[in-house]
């Protein structure tokens, strides 16, 4: 397992790991200067379709992930998590943008982490 995958957070809950540190409420980019609202809708247009296919995605993996599991004495499919961490770490992203909670658009306009 790799060290960071290793750190430790106490959220209240105990001490676990945290595999998601710094990707949502770590440093953010710079999102530059600021921009027309009517430019911001079309972003939340593009990003709500974005969104959609991604709601796509997360049903069509979990389905996937829930065969594999069953076939493979409850053992998940490593690769596939990961992807639906990323997945679910870009949603966040999406979602914090589309809500005003951040400036920052997600990937593609930014790194993906």
């Amino acid at each position: 397992m790799d060290e960071d995958r290793r750190q430790t957070t106490d959220a209240g809950h105990g001490a676990q790991p945290d595999r998601l540190a710094g990707r949502l409420h770590g440093p953010q980019p710079d999102p530059g200067p600021a921009e027309n609202i009517f430019l911001r809708l079309v972003y939340m247009v593009i990003i709500w379709v974005m969104l959609s296919l991604a709601n796509t995605v997360l049903t069509v993996a979990t389905v996937i992930q829930f065969v594999i599991m069953l076939l493979n004495n409850k053992q998940p499919n490593e690769r596939l998590a990961e992807f639906g961490t990323d997945l679910g770490v870009w949603i966040a992203k999406a979602a914090r943008f589309q809500t005003g909670a951040s400036e920052v658009k997600p990937w593609p306009w930014t790194e993906l982490d």
